[in-house]
């Protein structure tokens, strides 16, 4: 006689497994996966509070992990870590669709799949954990999630557009600036396509992009051009980059004081 299995756990007690972290009050976590259509009680106010507990996390994080990146850089990498794309991502990673509360107009429309409740919803969970658990558990949270992701890291080049990063790249070994011509433009006037070629004459690169306009065309030529530059000119591996000492104060415990005080 096969033993019987049990009671399979409800979705939210697996996405707790999957998030590490598990509710002192589960009735929060509900409602940081309620979408706006399914009740009154949603998550909007959880979301406003986790966007900003994630912010501050992540640039305590970021602060911690790269000691010898200014403050630009450092708030470029935030912007792209914390927008939509970065959330739904991990999202996704976390199948938090599986928990998701919607309006049955909401489901009927593929809101369960949408980036932006995605990313809104998840912003709302790490409101919940922060109001379960303090900020010290939400900033572990998002350490934990974001882990994989600052692993593989630039943050020299994350964020900065194709043409940014040629001209960059450029400018490092003395070589003149690419020049862009546009070379063909088709469609009518109200669905245009662009092609553009980006030339670098020294190294005898002459890149062809595509776009629906001249910007996006330009980018395409330029990220193809700087990959060809570099299959040309192979950089030096990069040394690992030290972490941030740790005679000053742990970024996490100001941002929790701040968060106390809102």
């Amino acid at each position: 006689m096969t033993a019987p299995t049990g009671n399979p756990a409800s979705p939210l007690a697996l996405l707790q497994d999957r998030l590490g972290y598990h509710f002192n009050t589960e009735a929060l976590l509900k409602q940081a996966l309620t979408h706006r259509s399914h009740g009154a009680t949603h998550n909007e106010r959880l979301e406003f509070l986790g966007d900003s507990v994630l912010n501050c996390a992540v640039a305590a994080i970021l602060y911690q992990r790269f000691g010898k990146i200014d403050e630009g850089d450092l708030s470029r990498v935030r912007a792209n870590l914390v927008k939509q794309q970065s959330l739904f991502e991990i999202a996704q990673r976390l199948e938090l669709s599986s928990g998701l509360l919607l309006g049955e107009g909401e489901l009927k429309s593929g809101g369960i799949r949408r980036p932006s409740i995605l990313a809104d919803a998840l912003e709302a969970v790490f409101g919940a954990v922060m109001l379960d658990g303090g900020f010290e558990a939400a900033h572990q949270l998002i350490d934990r999630l974001y882990d994989p992701v600052l692993r593989h890291v630039d943050p020299h080049t994350l964020g900065k557009d194709a043409k940014t990063l040629l001209q960059e790249w450029l400018q490092s070994r003395k070589i003149p600036l690419p020049v862009y011509t546009v070379v063909a433009t088709y469609g009518a006037a109200h669905s245009q396509l662009f092609e553009v070629e980006c030339a670098v004459p020294k190294l005898s690169i002459q890149a062809l992009g595509s776009g629906s306009s001249r910007r996006a065309a330009e980018q395409a030529g330029a990220t193809r051009a700087l990959e060809q530059a570099q299959a040309l000119m192979p950089s030096t591996p990069r040394r690992p980059r030290r972490s941030a000492t740790t005679d000053a104060p742990a970024p996490s415990s100001i941002c929790s004081s701040d968060v106390a005080r809102a």
